[in-house]
């Protein structure tokens, strides 16, 4: 559907209004360009006269005196013109990585600054493609398509003029074509346009086929997804060549359709200048003159016939662009909070406030999609330096009680209270820096294993990044490995284990010693060795610190101040481990259930041993157990 929207779009001059806007700050080079581009055209003009200068008055005659003054002035317009190109091409490629280092330097900020909803609804491949593809095709689009709009445009209107002062009715035959090239034009532009935002389109899904590829190699080996893969990919391929090829084909057909009229009015021009020259209407120059203008004055008509083509092109790529570089933001600071505290960018530290750590949800609505409420009139209030629990079953709102306490969403109803303050009325940047996050997919960034961790606290020295390690139980196995703190994670952490990558990313949450932490399933995906080891680091960790913990095993959570069993967005049941374990109901159930689950497979790993130790004996053992 949405394809089929984008497909109706009519084409839309106003993009381009928009980039220019845009790209006001390239203005004294543009206009510096436009000047080289003047000079070149005009240079190219006085070429075909100075030929007509030479017939008349030397080749005809057979009169050779001054001839040398003319190719004096020849050799002058040489170097003048090499001199001009050069001064172009620099200029045009300066510009061109001017604007290409602008939209993405722009589009990478506006990433950093758009909400998580953002991400939740649009793709990596599409996002990629924009800050890639497409603004390297706007780029080289408007500098190199300025370059031949204002030579191209200067070249006809110059000629033009140069023809009908010297015969006007010459030059309205040579002419007489050019409306039926703009008529071309206005049939072509539609079907171009559609083909060729098409192209943009499916490029975006393969740089997402291609990420989820390389990203989910393991998930594909395991799964064993290979040959559907391949079959996925070679079907988005095949419509990338069939559009390709329809596009190509649209361009294929309306450049050489524009050379043929051009060629038309060169053989209009011939035939009635041999009839005026034949009449003595003219001379033998003129007629040269007037041939070669032919020629010249459809030169740059095809070239704007491929800047037209290209710009189509382009336009599907600015559409997508400037879609992202505008995209309103879901969570946008109050102009007094950015007087305050500042922006993403531009952060006023001295202004922001120490955190002691009581949080506040107080009648709390919350939906992603309007009308589909994942909380409703939700209520709670944690004290300074409380673990919450929260419990309960997937989808139940776990997780987005704690996206709204970090204030990656914002409720849509009601008010979350930091120390008694509406978070909003404070900046996002001055609440993250005072919380930990720790994700059940620990990532970690390209780099040393001390970078990562000082990612948490950028100005950390070597004894804090160690001291953190040490805190979180990572110290001895860092120590371990051959280059130490130095060693490469790899892409995402992939030279380690998900225990280490974990462990890492506990050290990476604590070092800056932020007053409130949150842990979303943070023990869920590692073995039970180093679960203990991260166990004994969230008691360290937790104290004195407001936290949150969405727990996927509950043994990890009895020592919580609060836990809290969530269903539908509710509080069902909250008290401690042993308050709610007393009263036998929803959290006794699910404490119960898992705990005999747990002892099954640890029964079962046990004899799995036990079967690889003594292989003869494990029918024996099976029979006596």
């Amino acid at each position: 559907m949405e394809n089929q929207k984008e497909m109706k779009l009519k084409y839309d001059k106003t993009i381009w209004k928009e980039l220019i806007l845009y790209f006001k700050s390239f203005k004294r080079d543009f206009l510096i360009l436009c000047f080289f581009m003047i000079g070149l055209a005009s240079i190219d003009i006085t070429f075909p006269l100075l030929t007509q200068y030479a017939i008349d008055h030397f080749v005809e005659p057979r009169n050779l005196d001054g001839l040398g003054m003319v190719g004096v002035f020849y050799g002058l317009l040489a170097t003048g013109l090499a001199l001009i190109v050069f001064l172009f091409i620099r200029r045009a490629g300066k510009i061109e990585m001017g604007l290409l280092y602008k939209m993405r330097k722009d589009s990478f900020e506006k990433l950093q600054k758009l909400s998580f909803s953002y991400y939740d609804k649009n793709a990596i491949g599409w996002m990629i493609a924009r800050t890639t593809s497409d603004a390297s095709k706007i780029s080289e689009t408007i500098a190199w398509g300025v370059v031949d709009l204002v030579w191209g445009l200067t070249m006809m209107f110059g000629i033009a003029v140069v023809m009908l002062i010297s015969n006007w009715k010459l030059a309205l035959v040579t002419l007489v074509t050019v409306p039926l090239l703009a008529v071309i034009s206005v049939f072509f532009e539609k079907k171009m346009l559609v083909s060729f935002r098409n192209v943009r389109k499916i490029n975006s899904k393969i740089t997402g086929l291609f990420n989820d590829g390389i990203v989910g190699a393991r998930t594909t080996k395991t799964l064993v997804r290979e040959e559907l893969n391949r079959e996925e990919f070679g079907e988005v391929t095949f419509d990338m060549k069939k559009t390709s090829v329809r596009a190509g084909v649209l361009s294929a057909g309306y450049l050489p359709l524009a050379l043929f009229i051009s060629a038309i009015g060169m053989a209009l021009t011939l035939y009635f200048g041999s009839i005026y020259l034949a009449g003595s209407l003219i001379t033998y120059g003129k007629l040269v003159l007037f041939i070669t203008y032919a020629r010249m004055f459809f030169d740059p008509v095809l070239e704007l016939a491929r800047i037209y083509t290209e710009m189509i092109s382009a336009q599907a790529a600015a559409e997508r662009v400037m879609s992202l570089i505008n995209e309103k933001e879901e969570i946008v600071e109050s102009e007094s909070v950015l007087n305050k505290y500042g922006d993403h960018y531009h952060q006023k530290k001295e202004n922001w406030e120490a955190i002691h750590g009581d949080v506040t949800f107080e009648h709390i609505d919350f939906y992603y999609k309007e009308g589909e409420y994942i909380l409703k009139d939700f209520n709670l209030e944690v004290k300074k330096g409380q673990t919450v629990a929260l419990v309960g079953e997937t989808g139940s709102g776990k997780s987005t009680i704690v996206n709204l306490a970090c204030r990656f969403y914002e409720p849509t109803g009601g008010k979350i209270l930091i120390d008694g303050v509406d978070y909003k009325e404070r900046s996002q940047n001055w609440l993250h820096a005072n919380i930990g996050y720790v994700l059940q997919s620990p990532h970690l960034f390209s780099g040393t294993i001390k970078e990562n961790i000082r990612y948490g606290k950028l100005d950390a020295t070597e004894a804090e990044i160690i001291e953190a390690a040490k805190t979180v139980n990572a110290h001895d196995f860092i120590s371990k490995l051959e280059k130490g703190y130095d060693t490469e994670v790899g892409e995402g952490g992939g030279m380690l284990s998900t225990g280490e990558k974990q462990l890492i990313s506990f050290a990476r949450a604590i070092i800056s010693k932020p007053r409130l932490f949150f842990l979303d399933e943070a023990t869920s995906s590692i073995d039970t060795e180093t679960e203990s080891k991260i166990q004994h680091a969230i008691d360290k960790v937790l104290e004195n610190r407001t936290s949150f913990i969405v727990a996927h095993r509950l043994s990890t959570i009895r020592n919580a101040d609060l836990i809290l069993v969530i269903e539908k967005g509710q509080i069902i049941e909250k008290g401690n481990h042993h308050e709610l374990m007393a009263r036998k109901g929803h959290y006794y159930e699910l404490y119960s259930n898992q705990f005999i689950e747990e002892g099954e497979q640890a029964i079962l790993n046990k004899q799995d041993v036990t079967s690889e130790k003594n292989p003869n004996g494990k029918k024996e053992g099976l029979m006596t157990a």
